[in-house]
C-alpha cells in the first residue's frame, strides 16, 4: 500500500525561553532534498540531552534555537526518498545517526566524522524526531534488522555511546570500573559483560540503579556517597585498581575518585559531561600512573553501529530492564517528569500519525553557540 504523506504533522517543539516543551499540530512535514530520506517515525527515545532542553538549563539556553523540533533517537519507516538516493527504499524500517557531518573537514575526510568540526545534531541544530516525520541525509540512515524490535531500535543512539565507550577502552579480559549508571552507564554494564570484561565494578548514588546494574552483570556495586568505595575497589582488584575506568556521571568527585582508584598503566574513557571545569591531580592521577585518557564523543560512524547490531543479533545485550516506560508522545510531560524524579530510566515515546492539536506561536528566538556531545 502506498504511504500517503500529509502536509502537516504533530510535533514536540521548544518554543519558549523557559522550561518545558510544546505539543504542536499543523507543523509542515519536512522537505526532502535530492540526497535526503523522509522517515515516518514510529518510536523515539527521550535522551538526557532532551531533558536538558526540557529543563532549559544554561547549556540549552546557549545552544538550542527556539522553534526547533526536538529528539534524536528513533526508528521508523521510509516514506519518501530524494531523487539522488540510491540505497534506501520506501517502506524500509530504519534509524539514523544523529550527528550529521559536513563531509569536508579533516576529521570527516579521515574517517572520524563523529568528531566533525562543523557537525549538525538532529533535534538541536535541525528539526528532530519528536514528530511524525523527520528528514535525514541518506548517508546517516541505518537499516534495522527485522530481529531487532522497535523499542530497542529506538534507542540505538545512546546504546552507541555505551558501545563506543566500552570498545574504545578495550575491556576484554580486564577489570572495569563504571562511575555513574544512568541510562548509558547501565547499557555499558551489559556491553562490558558482552565484551568479556573480567570484573565489573560500579558506583552510583542511586541504590535502585545499582541493584539493576547488578542484575545486568556487575560483580560489585558501591554507593558513591561513601568515599571509602575507592579502597573497596582497589581491594577487589588485588590492591592494584581496575584496568579500565568508564566515567559516565560527569560528577567532579566521581571523576577524581575514579582516577584515584585506577591502577598504574590503566585506561580512562570519559563520556560524562561535567557542568563546569573539573580539577584533576594531573601528576599523580595521569602522568605518574602512565594512564591513557580517551575522550568519547557520540558513536564512530559506522563502526559502532555494526558492533551494536552484532551484539544485539547474537543475543549478548540485556536492554529490556533499562527501558522502563513506553508512552504516547502526547503524554510527554509524564515521561519527562518520571525522568526528573528518577522513577524512569529510559522512556520510549510512541509517535502519533495524525494531526490533532493547534501549535502555539514562537515568542522569542535564541542563537546557538557552543556544543558538547549528545
Amino acid at each position: 500500500m502506498q504511504h500517503i504523506i500529509p502536509k502537516t504533522m504533530p510535533s514536540l517543539r521548544k518554543l519558549h525561553d523557559a522550561p518545558g516543551l510544546n505539543w504542536c499540530s499543523g507543523v509542515p512535514v519536512p522537505d526532502v532534498g535530492p540526497r535526503d530520506v523522509l522517515i515516518n517515525v514510529t518510536h523515539a527515545g527521550i535522551c538526557g540531552t532532551d531533558r536538558h532542553i526540557y529543563d532549559w538549563d544554561p547549556w540549552s539556553q546557549s545552544r538550542v534555537q527556539l522553534g526547533i523540533t526536538t529528539g534524536h533517537e528513533f526508528v521508523g519507516r521510509v516514506a519518501k526518498i530524494g531523487s539522488a538516493v540510491t540505497r534506501t527504499s520506501v517502506g524500509e524500517r530504519v534509524s539514523a545517526e544523529g550527528h550529521i557531518g559536513c563531509g569536508s573537514c579533516e576529521p570527516c575526510r579521515t574517517g572520524n566524522g563523529h568528531i566533525c568540526e562543523k557537525v549538525d545534531i538532529l533535534g538541536i541544530d535541525r528539526d528532530g524526531c519528536f514528530a511524525s516525520y523527520v528528514s535525514v541525509p541518506e548517508e546517516n540512515i541505518w537499516p534495522i534488522h527485522p530481529d531487532i524490535p522497535d523499542r530497542i531500535a529506538a534507542v540505538l543512539d545512546p546504546l552507541g555511546n555505551a558501545v563506543h565507550t566500552v570498545m574504545s577502552a578495550g575491556v576484554s579480559g580486564r577489570s572495569v570500573l563504571i562511575t555513574g549508571v544512568g541510562t548509558i552507564g547501565l547499557m555499558a554494564v551489559t556491553v562490558a559483560r558482552a565484551a568479556r570484561a573480567s570484573k565489573i565494578l560500579v558506583t552510583d548514588v542511586d541504590p535502585r540503579r545499582l541493584k539493576l546494574a547488578k542484575e545486568l552483570g556487575a560483580d560489585e556495586i558501591y554507593i558513591a556517597g561513601d568515599a571509602s568505595w575507592v579502597q573497596h575497589v582497589r581491594a577487589a582488584t588485588h590492591d592494584q585498581g581496575p584496568h579500565v575506568l568508564l566515567e559516565m556521571s560527569g560528577h567532579p568527585s566521581a571523576i577524581r575518585n575514579g582516577f584515584a582508584a585506577l591502577r598504574n598503566g590503566g585506561t580512562v574513557a570519559l563520556l560524562g559531561l561535567p557542568a563546569r571545569p573539573v580539577e584533576i591531580d594531573l601528576p599523580n592521577d595521569i602522568i605518574f600512573k602512565g594512564a591513557t585518557v580517551l575522550g568519547i564523543n557520540g558513536r564512530r560512524m559506522f563502526e559502532t553501529w555494526y558492533q551494536m547490531e552484532n551484539f544485539l543479533l547474537a543475543g549478548r545485550l540485556n536492554l529490556d530492564p533499562i527501558i522502563t516506560h513506553e508512552i504516547d508522545l502526547a503524554d510527554f510531560e509524564t515521561g519527562f517528569k518520571k525522568m526528573q524524579s528518577g522513577e524512569a530510566i529510559k522512556v520510549v515515546l510512541r509517535i502519533p500519525q495524525h494531526d490533532t492539536v493547534p501549535c502555539p506561536t514562537v515568542t522569542s528566538t535564541s542563537v546557538p553557540t557552543n556544543y558538547s556531545h549528545s
